[in-house]
């Protein structure tokens, strides 16, 4: 089978599935709503307005990582991959195509959450607010982050072949251990997938690291957490 029908396939299944369409929902709710939040609470003379825009980034990412994991790890419910490999037998093309099929709309919402939490954000923020292009560069590193951080985890679902394994691990870390490495290591953490896609969303920075190169990083660790999970699926039964 070529790649363009099971990337339809697989498109269907994110389509059609409830859980996703409301992860996908959830990115943009959770992001607008805290950005929202933030920026209403925000002083007129906060040093970083691009990050009061974006503060709900930090949870919205929540919504991304949930959305990656299930549209992976329901393949491994009832037989499910046993019954998508019988179609496709090449697992490298299936996996490329379900990764495809997460970007893609990740990639569609995040852009349209990082141009709606900046409207949003601008006209709580009024004369405080952030200039058009600093603002448009925080409205893609929104999406391109949130992205990332979809497959970062479609890559260690297909790993651990587990949605609550996958969540169990990512989500305590983004809440708690990326915050206390970044307490205690200095600019080793701002090499994190998390904080290293965010530099984005920020007016300046003192690291290593700024918005593209940030991004690229995030990026990596992407594709590393996706070549991972397609060399699980190659070594291991289904």
């Amino acid at each position: 089978m070529s790649f363009a029908p099971v990337l339809h396939a697989e498109w269907i299944k994110v389509r059609t599935l409830r859980s996703l369409r409301g992860a996908l929902a959830a990115i943009l709710v959770a992001t607008a709503a805290f950005s929202a939040l933030a920026s209403v609470d925000t002083d007129t003379g906060d040093p970083d307005p691009l990050f009061a825009v974006f503060f709900g980034v930090s949870f919205g990412q929540i919504a991304a990582i949930a959305f990656g994991t299930t549209a992976v790890s329901s393949e491994f419910r009832g037989g499910a991959l046993r019954l998508t490999l019988s179609a496709v037998p090449d697992r490298g093309r299936w996996f490329a195509a379900k990764a495809l099929a997460i970007a893609l709309p990740t990639l569609a919402v995040g852009l349209l959450t990082g141009f709606v939490t900046l409207l949003v954000g601008r006209a709580a923020l009024g004369t405080s607010a952030p200039g058009w292009a600093e603002g448009a560069r925080g409205a893609v590193g929104c999406g391109l982050h949130l992205t990332f951080m979809a497959l970062f985890a479609a890559g260690l679902a297909a790993v651990l072949r587990s949605g609550v394994a996958t969540l169990s691990v990512l989500i305590p870390f983004l809440l708690i251990v990326s915050f206390v490495i970044g307490d205690l290591s200095g600019g080793v953490a701002d090499f994190l997938p998390d904080r290293a896609g965010q530099v984005a969303l920020h007016s300046g920075w003192d690291g290593t690291l700024g918005p593209w190169s940030g991004l690229a990083v995030a990026g990596l660790w992407a594709a590393a957490a996706l070549l991972a999970g397609g060399w699980s699926l190659r070594r291991r039964d289904a």
